[in-house]
């Protein structure tokens, strides 16, 4: 069967090959290891029927903690690796990874207490279910990032609104994969890359913040709303009227965010160049003599 293909001189392509859409991309790590841990606990439930209702009771529990303890280990995961994109970035709340060890050990242990093992080995078992788990998947950040020596006011509000704006792309990415056209989730990711691109001017120079506030706060709520509206029309019709209309939305957003972020830039570079022509100046009053060449 034949397989229409995008690109520069197709028919319905657009302007420009989608280049940058992974620009930045970061293979997660909630994969691979932490996928096992959902499957490694799964022989309980034949180990549950295998005795009487208290065995069956205890084998079940076991399987639910050990089954809670992947997916906190999962969400910790994330959590960390967005706490690791940001230059500013708060603790997490709810430290998921070391929840994850305990429940790892509060599992195996019961699981130990359930096969018959008196008091001893299920405590050992918890001990080294725990200690192993912290072992391969480390702890949560525990204090924040990025905020030493910065005025804690500025630094909370930032964080606020790059939370936010962090939410609305993800609300983004959920609604869009309900379309299922993997162009137009590309083409998302994109935009996505050029929003993440302003927060991280913001972070570098809370000052910004003002400046940027519309962008990140109306806007942004904006693309969220027209990519709901256009992900529900076009999974019911496809609608190429609709998909031209939003991808057209995109690229004058796009547009607009990179143009904002340029400015922010060079906003901090003049700044720069004015506290190092005072600096000199003050330098020069003190008799301190510089080279003008450096």
């Amino acid at each position: 069967m034949a397989q229409r293909f995008g690109g520069k001189y197709s028919p319905q392509g657009e302007d420009a090959p989608d280049q940058g859409s992974y620009r930045g991309a970061v293979r997660t790590k909630a994969g691979g290891r932490v996928n096992l841990l959902f499957i490694a606990p799964l022989p309980l439930v034949w180990q549950a029927f295998s005795g009487g209702a208290t065995t069956l009771l205890l084998n079940l529990i076991a399987l639910g903690l050990l089954l809670l303890a992947a997916w906190m280990t999962r969400e910790g995961i994330r959590a960390q690796e967005a706490y690791a994109a940001r230059r500013v970035a708060r603790k997490p709340a709810v430290p998921r990874k070391m929840l994850g060890s305990a429940l790892t050990g509060a599992g195996l242990g019961l699981a130990g207490f359930a096969a018959g093992g008196g008091l001893i080995e299920p405590a050992i078992y918890a001990l080294l279910g725990a200690a192993l788990h912290s072992f391969a998947f480390g702890f949560d950040p525990l204090k924040d990032k990025g905020m030493e020596g910065i005025d804690a006011f500025q630094t909370e509000r930032v964080a606020r609104a790059v939370d936010t704006a962090e939410g609305y792309l993800k609300e983004m990415t959920a609604a869009i994969k309900r379309a299922g056209d993997r162009q137009v989730e590309a083409r998302v990711e994109r935009f996505q890359s050029s929003v993440r691109d302003m927060l991280r001017t913001v972070e570098n120079d809370p000052r910004d913040l003002t400046a940027a506030r519309r962008f990140l706060t109306v806007y942004l709520m904006g693309a969220r709303d027209a990519t709901v509206k256009f992900a529900d029309i076009h999974a019911r019709s496809r609608d190429a009227g609709a998909r031209e209309d939003y991808m057209r939305l995109l690229s004058d957003l796009e547009q607009g965010f990179t143009s904002k972020t340029r400015k922010l830039m060079e906003g901090n570079t003049t700044d720069l160049e004015v506290e190092i022509s005072v600096l000199r100046d003050r330098l020069q009053r003190e008799g301190v003599r510089l080279d003008n060449t450096v």
